[in-house]
Order: C-alpha cells, then structure tokens, then sequence
C-alpha cells in the first residue's frame, strides 16, 4: 500500500508541474486527497488510503474480475469530467492485466446532454413596439428516477483477451465428458444512444427510455487447453461449433426501449426490449438476428428512495465522482435496505436456414456468463451454450451493516438450439447465497455459495470490473 501511494503521488505530482492549467489543478487535488489519506501508516488508515488509491481521480488503480475462468485483473485508469455548454463529458481510459496473462484495454467517451436547469422555469420576453409579446417557454426537467435522466451518448474502443473459456457443445443436454477450452481476443468499436421520453404527458409515468447501438465486432478465436481438458478444435468442428473455423468481422446494430416505472414508493418494473442484427459482410454464413426481453420485477422493504442506485448514466466505467470533487465517502449508516427481484429473461435468435448463429456470440448459462453475470450458479462457467434462453431467477437482498448485505437466488432455466424448444419443461435449477459489498464508490463485491444443481456445487467471487455508479462496458456476446 504505501509503495502504491508513493508511485501515485509521484505521477501525480509530475503532471502537474509547470504553470497548472485545469488538468493539473485536478492532478495536484488528488495529490492532496491522496497525501491526506496515506500520511499514517497504522492499520486503522489503510482502508482509507486504499479507497483513495482504487477510487479517486483522474488517476488511480483499477482493479476487477476478467471474465470467469480468467482471474482477476490489475492495472490504471484515467478518468476526466467536463462541461461545455449543455454537454458533460467523461474521458476514461484504462489497461489491466491478470497473473493467467487475459489483458483488457480501453477508451470510453460518455456525453450526456444537460440542459441549465439554474435558469428561471419560465423565461421573461419583452414585447417589441406593434408585435405580440412571445409565448413564454417552459424549461422541462427530467423525472428523477430516469436511470439516464438526460439523452446519454456513448463512445467507446475495447480489446480484451481472454485464455480460457469452457466449452462443452451446444444445447440443454451436454455432458461434463464434452469439456473443452478455447482462448479469444474481441476488439469492439461503437457507440450507444439512451434517450428517455418524458415530454409525452401520457407516457411521463412509465420513464421510457429509447436505446440503440452501433458495434463492429472483431473476434479472433484461439487454441487453449490444460492437462486434463483439449482445446476446442480436438473434439469439435465447424458442424458441432458454428464459427470455429474462421472468424468474421461483424457490423451488429441494436434498438431497443427501457421503461421503469415506481408504484407507491415499494414497486418498480424495469422491463428491457431489445432486438439485435449481426451482419458479416464477407460470410453471410455467421449472419443472424436476436431478440431479448428482460423484464425485472423489485419490491423494495423499505421504500424505492433508499434502494434506488444513484448512477445518472453520466459518469464512465472509471468513474464514481457523479461530477463531485471526490467519490462518496464509504457508508456506515444503520438504515435498512433490502429488496425482493423476480425475472424473467428470455432470448431468440433468427437464421436462415445456410446460415448459424456463432458459439462464441451465442448466450450461457451456468455459474457466470462471459460478462459475469450469475445464473444457475451451481454448474460450471458457460456450462449451457445455444442460440435460445430462458431464465426465471428470483432474489433476496437485504443490508446487514453498513455497505455489507446478504444476498440469495434461486435459478431455473434452459438453453435450445431452436427456439420451438423453449418452455418451461425440463429446467435446470440452482440456489446460491453469499455476501455483496457496495462501499462508496467502489467496485460491488459479492461472495456466493452456489448448490442444488445436478453436478455439485459452486463458489464463485465477482468484483465488478466498473466502480459503482460509473456506466457498464460494453458486452461480449
């Protein structure tokens, strides 16, 4: 830790040498957080001086889980905020690494519009000599549950390389006995656009948000294996793992809506409609459609107001400030919080009949998927792999002290090669529970113990590879 300090500082106080402009300002203001944290040495200041080093900006540490099976991920990050006009942006760029050698680099660039809200609500107008004095205008604010209250736009460049994914064929009934690796690299270039619909009196209620996205994807596929399990060419083919044998590029558009309406200050639905199209130009072979609805079902205990995630969308995956000097500080509060989520996910895809959907963009189930998102905790990482999914979860958290809570799910859920094959028939099911920490700004942390599937039990450890309250990166499949 006091080495981590020291190289901070240094860096730090280089940037901001010279005559200091308002980016040095910004490096000379961490310098002093960073100084005013790390000055002691006893034991009861390092969990301070730590928060500052992983959290704080422009620069500090980034640290997070790679992909399952991957490890965990060390390295920096940069983070800056700016307002121009009705724009406030955000500049993050980081590079992390783990001890199995998967890397992750990346730019992001996050716009959201900002209307001055300091201006009066109704603007005064001065009537000219013989003409009509103008209507006077009405400055509209956002609700303050939009999760973006204000149109977001997104940018971003990322690679990522990862060295060890399972693979065990396609569908609901594979074996253990079909195990196999393969390592990836994926490169994705794109943006996105949230634009929440609130001028509508009719629909102001449901918070509907619009979505869209333009991606190119790049995905090289690699030869991986261990002492006791082959690498994916070994016992498959381009028949039995659609795409192995060569990896397109793919231009993949997506819209979509989001409406997330609050009953009573208890209930809140946050339904998410989304329809995809991957295109390979120089394959047509790998081109396919996909759908998904995620619809997402939240009692809150103790009421929507202490629940409610305080992300506005603004702010990059480096980033916890919420346009702040500094993070939030980390919580000791006494306050309950706990929640009661049913979903319910469901996934298709669309091929013509010469045509597959690729495995390495086809969705998991099985302890977490490739974005780390858990389900059917119990069985292995990416256990269950085809084009179609059905996923009912139901969860239970609740605070125990402070940023620590308790947390249980219970799974049940398919995979299907064609989407006839979906229903509620023959679902594999799993139970998992643990511990989560949300702490300030930090990382959220969970702990879990999964059991009750078929093939044993799973403990799996997730740090969330974005600080809590920055925006998600992009996804993998």
């Amino acid at each position: 830790m006091r080495w981590c300090a020291a190289i901070v500082l240094c860096l730090v106080a280089a940037l901001a040498a010279g005559q200091e402009n308002w980016l040095q300002a910004d490096f000379r203001r961490e310098s002093e957080r960073v100084s005013d944290a790390c000055k002691s040495f006893k034991v009861t200041a390092l969990g301070g001086c730590a928060y500052e080093l992983f959290s704080d900006h422009p620069l500090h540490i980034a640290a997070g889980s790679m992909p399952p099976q991957n490890g965990f991920a060390l390295g920096g990050a940069f983070g800056e905020q700016r307002n121009t006009g009705n724009w406030r942006l955000s500049f993050d760029v980081d590079v992390v690494g783990s001890f199995s050698g998967t890397w992750r680099a990346g730019g992001y660039m996050t716009m959201m519009h900002t209307p001055d809200e300091r201006r009066r609500a109704v603007r005064p107008v001065v009537a000219q000599p013989g003409a009509n004095a103008e209507a006077p205008v009405v400055v509209k604010k956002a609700p303050t549950n939009f999760v973006h209250p204000y149109t977001t736009i997104s940018i971003y460049a990322q690679t990522i390389s990862l060295n060890k994914l399972n693979y065990f064929g396609e569908g609901n009934d594979t074996t253990l006995a079909n195990a196999s690796l393969f390592g990836m690299t994926q490169t994705i270039i794109g943006g996105n656009v949230v634009k929440p619909v609130y001028e509508v009196p009719s629909i102001r209620k449901l918070n509907l948000e619009l979505l869209g996205e333009v991606n190119g994807r790049f995905v090289n596929i690699k030869s991986e294996q261990s002492n006791s399990v082959p690498s994916i060419e070994i016992l498959y083919t381009n028949a039995t793992a659609p795409g192995l044998s060569s990896q397109p590029g793919f231009a993949q558009l997506g819209e979509g809506f989001r409406i997330k309406p609050v009953f009573a200050d208890r209930f809140e639905l946050n339904y998410i409609g989304n329809f995809q199209q991957f295109f390979a130009p120089s394959s047509s072979q790998n081109s396919f459609l996909r759908w998904t609805a995620d619809l997402n079902h939240t009692f809150y205990l103790y009421g929507y107001t202490k629940s409610a995630p305080a992300s506005t969308g603004a702010d990059g995956p480096d980033e916890c400030s919420r346009g702040e000097e500094k993070c939030p500080e980390v919580s000791h509060s006494r306050n309950l919080n706990g929640s009661i989520t049913f979903r319910l996910l469901l996934s298709e895809s669309i091929n013509s009949t010469t045509s597959a959907v690729p495995f390495y963009f086809q969705q998991t189930l099985g302890g977490s998927d490739i974005d780390g998102n858990m389900a059917l905790g119990s069985y292995q990482d990416y256990r269950f792999r085809a084009p179609n999914l059905l996923l009912l979860q139901q969860s239970f958290e609740h605070s125990i002290w402070g940023p620590f809570g308790f947390k249980f799910m219970a799974d049940e859920g398919k995979v299907a090669l064609t989407r006839g094959d979906l229903g509620f028939d023959d679902l594999k099911h799993s139970f998992a529970a643990g511990l989560t920490l949300r702490a300030g700004g930090s990382p959220m942390v969970s702990l879990m113990f999964a059991w009750g599937g078929a093939e044993g039990h799973h403990n799996i450890f997730n740090m969330n590879n974005s600080l809590l309250g920055g925006s998600a990166r992009p996804l993998l499949d």
